[in-house]
């Protein structure tokens, strides 16, 4: 299985640093990873500001190697008036391999906001839908 034709929004290699005593990568690293994708994603599409507000549904498929390519790959789910869901899915490759496996999966939301941190409205478009 492959991840697919969709272009990644993060890819690393994951590190000694973020490994526990076993090798495998933390779990708190590959979230945050995720959570960055996701407002990669949800500031794009805000155009400005937007603040996680909630990371629903993960799954640990899999464990994650040091020295493992890791790639984080999102899809914008549902825009509303000042809140968007964004499905996120990390996956791993091994360094010497092309096969790569979801490894871990969440869906994120964000709500845009503005300088003084209050919610803001996000351009119309494809508002209030799901994508």
């Amino acid at each position: 299985m492959t991840a697919g034709p969709r272009e990644p929004v993060i890819r690393i290699t994951a590190m000694p640093a973020d490994a526990n005593a076993y090798g495998d990568i933390f779990g708190g690293w590959l979230m945050s990873l995720m959570d960055m994708g996701a407002g990669l994603i949800a500031a794009r599409r805000s155009h400005g500001r937007a603040v996680t507000v909630a990371m629903d549904g993960v799954q640990f498929h899999l464990p994650v190697k040091v020295g493992d390519e890791v790639t984080v790959f999102g899809d914008l789910r549902r825009v509303g008036r000042t809140s968007m869901t964004i499905a996120i899915e990390a996956w791993r490759r091994h360094r010497h391999e092309e096969e790569a496996v979801k490894v871990t999966e969440a869906r994120f939301t964000f709500v845009a906001v503005d300088d003084s941190g209050k919610p803001r409205a996000i351009e119309q478009g494809t508002t209030d839908q799901e994508i």
